[in-house]
């Protein structure tokens, strides 16, 4: 995968991500408009945040400083090959 190096690019790819999870909230809580349903998916969301940055963060920071990951797949190898190293 090419490395995105225009920083007016990576603005726009965070700006559609946003615009992205805000649209699916808003239609998701327009389905279902609970108290429930908002609750659970701030949960997700909060969790699914706080999986990314153990992912990212903690793993190269703290785990094994000396790797590098390109995104979430690659999360998925290195797991994958800790496991059958282990």
């Amino acid at each position: 995968m090419k490395v995105i190096k225009n920083h007016t690019v990576i603005w726009l790819k965070g700006a559609l991500f946003l615009t992205l999870g805000v649209a699916s909230a808003t239609l998701l809580l327009a389905e279902a408009a609970t108290i429930k349903a908002a609750l659970l998916l701030v949960l997700a969301v909060w969790g699914f945040c706080r999986a990314y940055y153990f992912a990212f963060y903690v793993i190269e920071h703290y785990v094994d400083p000396g790797y590098r990951f390109s995104g979430l797949l690659s999360f998925a190898r290195y797991v994958m090959r800790r496991r059958t190293h282990d």
